[in-house]
Formats: C-alpha cells, sequence, structure tokens
C-alpha cells in the first residue's frame, strides 16, 4: 500500500526544478534548476531565469518544519504546506496568494500558485523530479 501522506523526511534530498510563470498580460518566464532539502530543513533552489527578454541566475531559500510548515529565510511564516496535498494560502499585503500542492505522481509532485491583486497577477507552475546526479 502506497503512503499518501507526505513528511519532511520525503523531501530531502536533490530535485530538478522546472518552473513556468504565466503572467495575466499573456508574458511568461521559465526557471530552470534545481532544488534542495537538507536533514534540519533548510531548502534552498538555484537555477536560472529566463524572462524572456532577460536570463539570469536566481535562488530562493526557506526552512521547513517536520509539520510542513513553511517559513521565509528571514524567520517569516510563509504557509503550512498540505501533507497529502492540496490547497493552501498566504495573503501578502495586498496580494493574494493560493497553492495547490499536488502529491498524485509522487515522487514526481508539482505545487501552482495564483497569485492576484493590484501588484502581481499570475500563475506559477513549479515541477519536482528526483535528481539522480
Amino acid at each position: 500500500m502506497r503512503r499518501m501522506e507526505r513528511v519532511l523526511e520525503d523531501f530531502i534530498g536533490h530535485w530538478r526544478l522546472s518552473r513556468e510563470i504565466v503572467h495575466g498580460d499573456g508574458t511568461r518566464a521559465r526557471f530552470g534548476g534545481v532544488a534542495e532539502w537538507s536533514a534540519d530543513g533548510a531548502y534552498v533552489e538555484r537555477g536560472t531565469l529566463d524572462m524572456g527578454t532577460a536570463r539570469f541566475a536566481a535562488e530562493r531559500r526557506y526552512r521547513w518544519t517536520e509539520d510542513l510548515e513553511v517559513y521565509f529565510d528571514d524567520g517569516r511564516f510563509f504557509h503550512t504546506v498540505p501533507c497529502t496535498g492540496g490547497q493552501t494560502s498566504h495573503w501578502c499585503d495586498p496580494d493574494q496568494y493560493d497553492v495547490t500542492y499536488d502529491f498524485s505522481a509522487w515522487p514526481e509532485w508539482a505545487a501552482r500558485w495564483q497569485v492576484r491583486g493590484p501588484r502581481k497577477d499570475y500563475v506559477m507552475t513549479s515541477t519536482y523530479r528526483p535528481d539522480a546526479g
């Protein structure tokens, strides 16, 4: 029987990460790189962001807890990942961030963010695959 609930230990290691960002005006950006979770819950992703008109190195860091709570690198709470997948959200005044985690094809999985507000309007889909290398 396949376990459906994810725990922090499931994420530890290296992952290939691909991301597509579709802005409300139809413009697109892509990110490709790697993500790594450490046993202490540290998360770092590194790669290249291609905005169409410019490409540059990008990096992001978070901290995950055993309960799948996610914190920004500066210690502020971000959101809690549903252990079986599903929806959750984050309010970042004045914009609303809604995310759906999909673990149905584990160990491949995805997170789809819908961001709306006066400052931001985009859908960002991140796909993670185990990185054997």
